[in-house]
This record gives structure tokens, sequence and C-alpha cells, in this order.
């Protein structure tokens, strides 16, 4: 359908990760587009993703022109996230012109217009042969004139002349009060309105994108979170997705036959997701990092998201009953992520889970544990965090394996997130404490198994020195 659509309606790659995707292919081809929000959100990083990707990756030489900051502080700014303008201007495949608005150097007199704006835009372009264009940002001139009526006229032929000339080109923004823009821009950009939003709740900033209209494509519509760090803007395409994805047959192990053997098939499908529960200090992490272990051993890798504990004090506990994850890491075949949840809003975790999976392609992912998540959203969010990512694991064949830290012991289902994510579960594992004779011992429960059978009752186990086992009566 996408290709298809493509031939009709001719698109141009966005060089930002996952916004490809949303857009159906890409940005309209030879046809302006407006990026609005307000400041801080990162509409000229964005914009200038898309020229430098657009030279890097599809040859398409780009001229970004400034009416806020000069060329040596953008090519300062952008550094940071590897883009090398003065190398890219040396190589004649970039033009940055900065155009400085000062309103007591203009005079508005008979019949002036931005003529000398379209010569200098042009000229840029024909130097270097110019697919892709940046103005950033061009409200800027509304600054400068007096005369909006006419300064409208002039910029709905600024629009309509990118057109003819035959670039894709990006025009960037500030978000207005009861519009898009201050000024209105979005009534002259027809084919394609792409909002970016800034936004602080209870203390933690989210960066999301939504495309207002795209004229002549399919689009998503949904609030999408994006994330800027050393590799750019990426942006998560997963909302909800058809429940069409494959369910393989295969099983896999946990690594200890003593759970194997506890369902009917001697393991679990592979591409499953299963959650761990159990209060503190039931052995949650250590059944994971089994669970780890065995997909290392299969030479799949394994990416491992740790909310309490940092990767050198995982190993440094696991050592203690014989479990050598280190040796793991160093082989590559296992990466260790640790933040506390409050670093970032859910949707951002979901994003930095998605380009983990994309950067180091894992068959196994572990988060230990769900429950911290709590702390940044409500029952709500959560379940909808996971919804997306449960169905981003499954449509990967992805084996996932989640804990959770429950804290009523007589009614782990009032639990909120169990309540949240137990029902999306293909198996279910409850671990317990019970007092016996002043003693604790742990318990070991299936409560489900989707697709095969499974022992029902109760069985108890210790841990050792030597790991995992069950207690036999």
């Amino acid at each position: 359908m996408i290709h298809d659509q493509i031939k009709v309606f001719p698109k141009t790659s966005t060089g930002i990760s996952g916004l490809d995707e949303i857009t159906n292919g890409g940005f309209p081809k030879n046809r302006p587009v407006l990026i609005c929000g307000s400041a801080g959100c990162g509409k000229t990083l964005f914009a200038m993703q898309f020229l430098v990707k657009g030279i890097l990756e599809e040859n398409e030489p780009g001229v970004f022109m400034s009416f806020e900051e000069t060329s040596a502080d953008l090519s300062q700014n952008v550094r940071s996230l590897g883009f090398d303008l003065e190398e890219l201007k040396k190589q004649k495949k970039l033009k940055v012109d900065h155009v400085r608005i000062e309103r007591s150097e203009i005079e508005e007199t008979g019949e002036y217009d931005l003529e000398a704006l379209f010569i200098r835009l042009n000229y840029a372009i024909d130097s270097i042969g110019a697919k892709r264009v940046v103005l950033d940002t061009v409200e800027s001139l509304f600054t400068g004139m007096e005369n909006s009526v006419w300064l409208r006229s002039e910029i709905r032929r600024l629009f309509q002349w990118l057109k003819d000339k035959g670039v894709t080109a990006i025009i960037t923004g500030e978000r207005g009060e009861g519009s898009l823009t201050r000024h209105g821009l979005e009534e002259y950009v027809s084919d394609c309105v792409i909002l970016l939003d800034f936004r602080i709740i209870d203390q933690i900033a989210t960066r999301r994108l939504r495309i207002v209209k795209y004229r002549g494509s399919t689009h998503g519509t949904n609030e999408y979170p994006f994330l800027i760090d050393e590799d750019g803007i990426s942006v998560l395409p997963v909302t909800s997705l058809k429940l069409d994805y494959k369910s393989p047959s295969e099983l896999i192990s946990f690594n200890l036959p003593a759970i194997d053997n506890l369902f009917a098939k001697r393991g679990i499908y592979k591409g499953s997701s299963t959650l761990i529960t159990g209060t503190a200090g039931t052995a949650k992490t250590i059944l994971a990092s089994y669970f780890a272990l065995a997909s290392c051993h299969r030479k799949e890798p394994v990416l491992y998201f740790s909310f309490e504990e940092s990767p050198e004090q995982l190993i440094r506990n696991l050592l203690t009953i014989g479990l050598d994850l280190r040796s793991q890491v160093n082989d590559n075949l296992l990466h260790i992520h640790s933040s506390r949840p409050s670093l970032q809003g859910l949707e951002m975790h979901l994003l930095t889970l998605h380009k983990l999976m994309a950067e180091f392609k894992p068959k196994t992912v572990i988060i230990d544990p769900i429950s911290s998540l709590i702390t940044v959203g409500n029952s709500s969010e959560v379940r909808a965090m996971l919804v997306r990512l449960m169905d981003m694991l499954k449509v990967n064949e992805v084996n996932a394996l989640f804990t959770s830290l429950t804290q009523n012991k007589e009614n782990f289902y009032s639990d909120t997130t169990v309540e949240a994510v137990s029902s999306l579960a293909d198996n279910w594992i409850d671990l317990s404490n019970v007092n016996e004779q002043n003693k604790w011992q742990r318990n070991i429960l299936i409560i489900k198994a989707r697709g095969m059978g499974h022992f029902n009752g109760q069985k108890k186990f210790l841990i050792a020195d030597s790991g995992f086992q069950l207690v036999e009566k």
C-alpha cells in the first residue's frame, strides 16, 4: 500500500528514525512542510537533521537559511549530534545563510517586497544544486515589518516559489496562542503540518510529535514521543498494533530443568511474554537472570533493563550463586541498561528501549521490575505503555520477561502493576515467601501458561550457593 501511494504521491525520506513509518514514506517531495512548536521543542534540530541526513543518505544537497542563529552558532550547536556542518560546506553539499532581521534597518516604502530574499535564496539553491531547503524561522520577518497584510502576501508567494523551484522545504514557526503558529503560517502550507510539543508532567520532561495534516496521504494521527540524544532525533512510531503477529511453536528453556518441567511441554513458547511477580526477596531477579543466561547459551543477544541495580551490582550479586553475567557482557551477548524510572517519562523509556532494540537486535528482553514504572505514571498509563511494548516485542518475535514487585501478599490481583499487565502476559509465575516454623520458605506457582498445560500446585524452592533448587518432599 505504501509503495503504491508513493508512486502517485512522491515522497522524500525525512532522515529521522521512525518518522518515515508514521508518514507512510516521508515528507511530500518538492513541497513545503511546516514544523511548529514552542521554544525548546527541537524545531531547529529537526530541520537540520532533515538536511544533513538528506546529504549523507540521499545525496541531496541542502540550504539552511537562518533568521536567528549565525552559521558559526549552528555548526557548534549540532556538533554534539555528530553533524559536521563545516565539512559539508567545504564539500559544496550544504549552504548555510544567516539573514539578519533588524527593524531599525528596514524601511518599508511603496511596492517594497521580499524580492531580495528570493534572489538570495535562489542563488544559494543554484550554487550547490540543492534539493532540500530549511527556513528557520521565517516568522522572524514579522518582527521587522509592520505591514503584516503585505508580509502575509509575500510569504504566500515565497511558499509557492519554493514549490515551483522543485525543492522539499521545511519552514519552522513558533507556537501561537489560538493558532498553531503566532502568525498563522499554517494557512499557507496546505500540504503537511507537523506540531512539536515539549511538556513537563510531574516534573518529568516529554517531547511529542503530531501530524496535524498531510494532504493526499494517509498518516499516523496520534501523538508520538520523540527523543533528542547524541544520535539526533528519534520518533517512536508504535502506538497500537493489530493482533496479526506470528506465534512460533518452538520451545525455549529457562536454563533450569526444575522450572521447565513445571510446564507440560518442558519449556515456554519462543516469542512469548512472561510475568514474574512476588514480594521483596522472593528471587525474581535471579529467575530473570537464569532466563537471560539461557538466551546467551543459545547465542541469542539479551537486552536487560534494570531499574533498581547498576550493571556492576547486578553482576556481583549473581556471582554469589554461580551465575556469571560478566562473561556474557564481554562476549556482547548481554547488554545491561540501568536507569532510575524517574529519569524520564514512560514514553521515553519505551523510546529508549525501541532505540536499543534497533541497535543491539536482541532476541530476549528483560525488564526488572516493571513495578518501578508506576512512580512515573498511573495504572492506565503504565498499562498503555506495556501494551505498546508487548506488541512491539511480539512483532519482532522477542522473548520477553517482566518482573513485578507486589505489595499485597494476600491478594496480588489488587496490585496496580499486576492488574495492568497480568492479562497481557502469556505466562505468569508467582513467587512468595511463607513463614514456616520461624523460617521463611520460598514458593513458586505457575498461575497461567497460554497454549499449554502446567503444574497447578505450589513448589517449594531455595536459593543456595549453587543457585536455584526445588525442595523435594
